[in-house]
Order: C-alpha cells, then sequence, then structure tokens
C-alpha cells in the first residue's frame, strides 16, 4: 500500500478575546482554514486596556498584546477585533466606548439600558445606527505586514429590546430590511449579514490570495 504523507499540522491562531460571543462567532466564521483556534482565555492572557481612539488602533493593540502568549509557538498568528456601535443622534457615541458605556465592568444589560435612555423622546427617523468592526491578523512570521479588514451593519436603534439571542446592542439593533433586531436572528443568519461577519470574510479572501 503506498505511503500517504501526513497531513500538516494546523497552524494556531490565538483570538485577542475575552468575550465569549465573538469568540463563538469568530470561530464559525473562520471554519474550514487550517487554524487551531484558541482564546485568551486558553493563552491565559488577561485583556489589555482599550486606550486607542479608534476601533483600528483597539484592535492592532490587542492583537499585538495576545501574540508573546503564542510567541514559544511555531507557526502562529494573531487576530484581533474592536467593534462597536455608532448612533449618528449621539454624535457617533457609544463608538469604541461600547463595551463599557455604562462605566467598567458594566453589562450588556447596564449599555442598553443607558443607551435607551440617552435616546429618549428621539423619533425612529433619527435613530440610525451602526455596527462597526475592525479586524487586525498579525501573520506567524514577524517580518510580515498586518492585515486590516473593516465591516459595517446598518440598523437603527428601537425604543425596546427584542429577542434573546446575540450579545452586546443586538436586542435593540434593528436591521429594517428584516424587520428583525440582531437578537432575533438566527447564527448563521447574524454571521452572514453582520459587521463581523462582512469583515472576517475580507479578511478569508485576503488569507487566500496571500497563501
Amino acid at each position: 500500500m503506498p505511503h500517504k504523507p501526513a497531513r500538516a499540522a494546523a497552524s494556531r491562531l490565538g483570538v485577542a478575546t475575552g468575550n465569549a460571543g465573538k469568540l463563538r462567532e469568530i470561530r464559525a466564521l473562520l471554519d474550514g482554514l487550517p487554524f487551531e483556534i484558541v482564546g485568551l482565555q486558553e493563552l491565559k492572557v488577561a485583556p489589555p486596556v482599550e486606550s486607542g481612539a479608534t476601533f483600528a488602533e483597539n484592535a492592532m493593540l490587542k492583537a499585538r498584546h495576545a501574540a508573546p502568549a503564542l510567541a514559544p509557538t511555531a507557526r502562529a498568528a494573531v487576530i484581533a477585533d474592536d467593534s462597536g456601535l455608532e448612533v449618528d443622534a449621539l454624535g457617533g457615541a457609544p463608538g469604541v466606548h461600547s463595551a463599557r458605556y455604562a462605566g467598567a465592568g458594566a453589562d450588556d444589560g447596564a449599555n442598553n439600558a443607558k443607551l435607551l435612555a440617552a435616546l429618549a423622546g428621539v423619533p425612529g427617523s433619527s435613530r440610525g445606527a451602526r455596527y462597526r468592526c475592525v479586524l487586525v491578523y498579525l501573520p506567524a512570521l514577524p517580518a510580515a505586514a498586518p492585515i486590516i479588514a473593516e465591516g459595517v451593519w446598518e440598523g437603527r436603534i428601537l425604543c425596546a429590546p427584542r429577542g434573546a439571542a446575540g450579545f452586546g446592542y443586538d436586542p435593540v439593533f434593528f436591521v429594517p430590511q428584516l424587520g428583525m433586531t440582531a437578537a432575533q436572528l438566527a447564527p448563521e443568519e447574524k454571521n452572514r449579514l453582520s459587521h463581523r461577519g462582512i469583515a472576517l470574510r475580507a479578511l478569508r479572501a485576503r488569507l487566500r490570495e496571500s497563501a
């Protein structure tokens, strides 16, 4: 019987997030690529202070913070995203502060409650908003340049939550074309439409081009 060559081991890919929802979506969206995906908890890395003024700055900061934990491993790369909600009536807030809009350690419920209070009295026609995601991929080779991809998902903010799926601002982020919030979508449908899905598909295309 002819000898079959051994399949090359998957490259390790560190995902620089401690958010279980984000990690779950990234795993699903990168399915099929030759990566062994590990999150910050598996790497035993505490998340950094997100001191950047933009999503791109924070994503790069998080990727570089996680990279040393993978340094002893050959063929390791890091991916990080920074994402958030931009509300037109609030001048683009909460923006880069989306995860801590109601204060350090705030949960999704507190953030949503603060957002709805800030928009009290604002009519539906003026409640336009978008989710924005910036991804940074640091290749395993130190000399290689990072790859950056971005995705935007347009919608508007409701006056009260709907749906129990998703995370973050999903229960109040309404998608007019579907007549549903992001929290009412099946995970597969959300991944197809979302800012993170758009950014990760762009990243996948770039990775295939550079392979």
